[in-house]
């Protein structure tokens, strides 16, 4: 439930203290142990540069002082200071990151993890801490989250997605699901479950089977993923319609109108021509007679 810190670091005057651990200096930070462990740190927050802690049951901002050697009034005083660490204060909204740090996926100014035990998927930004499962998604991860053992996050760059993998679902399958900013919402169920992830120059990594794959590749087939390996092959793409504009009115639909191209054409392989007199085979091993055409 706390931190500690060696000695400071310092290329331009060559100081490299980082294997220093002096006990008679004030080198460790206490966390609140009611917050619970410290699953994960990120560091260089905002524009100040604050260190994150994600604990079990909340998340804190702690103030970091990176530059414990500076120039003071803007002469050539050397003026130094044991205030690395600050204050840690916690944000609103009573949220941790569970014991689940392989959730944890950053971009930009956002973070995105998960909260197994309150059953949320959580979003740190500018603004503070939102909730982002619910957004059409509350009940689903609710009933979800529990289940896995593993949750996997990670950041498709090239897609601008969060995505998150669940090792088990209430449908004893794994799934990944997406969460993008734009429309603010969960956009897709994933067919390809990684064992990590990762965005590297505008492209997306996973691992499965312990090799490297990478993601949008124009040459390769789509929905096709682990080309070569037993939990791989073609997943067909299928979508869910709400027909229901107004959650709080039953109604009735009568009638549907659909406006757009004809999606899918079915063409003939094979078709047969039969002469009057001749008998056309049934499926349950009868015949149809066609005479002066009609058929019997």
């Amino acid at each position: 439930y706390g931190l500690i810190y060696s000695g400071i670091y310092n290329s331009n005057s060559g100081v490299n203290s980082l294997n220093q651990f002096i006990a008679a200096e004030k080198i460790t930070k206490d966390i609140n142990p009611t917050h619970g462990s410290i699953q994960k740190l990120y560091a260089g927050w905002g524009k100040g540069g604050s260190l994150i802690a994600l604990c079990e049951d909340r998340v804190l901002n702690i103030l970091a002082n990176k530059d414990a050697l500076y120039n003071a009034d803007g002469d050539t005083n050397i003026t130094s200071t044991n205030n690395v660490l600050g204050s840690a204060t916690p944000y609103a909204g009573e949220f941790g990151i569970s014991r689940n740090p392989e959730s944890f996926a950053s971009e930009s100014y956002r973070i995105y993890f998960t909260d197994k035990v309150r059953g949320a998927v959580m979003r740190l930004s500018q603004d503070g801490l939102t909730p982002i499962s619910d957004a059409g998604m509350k009940d689903w991860f609710r009933d979800n989250l529990k289940l896995s053992n593993k949750l996997i996050g990670s950041y498709d760059s090239r897609q601008s997605e969060y995505n998150l993998t669940l090792q088990e679902t209430t449908e004893n399958i794994a799934k990944s699901v997406s969460f993008k900013e734009d429309v603010r919402g969960w956009v897709s169920f994933k067919s390809f479950v990684p064992e990590n992830a990762i965005s590297c120059a505008n492209e997306y990594y996973t691992f499965n089977n312990g090799l490297l794959w990478k993601h949008h590749d124009e040459s390769e087939d789509r929905n096709t993923f682990y080309k070569g390996y037993p939990s791989s092959g073609f997943t067909p793409s299928s979508i869910n319609v709400i027909l229901n504009d107004q959650p709080g009115t039953v109604k009735t639909f009568h009638t549907l109108n659909y406006e757009g191209s004809q999606s899918k054409v079915d063409s003939f392989t094979n078709y047969s021509t039969y002469l009057p007199g001749t008998t056309i085979p049934k499926p349950n091993g009868n015949v149809y007679k066609k005479e002066n055409g009609l058929t019997t």
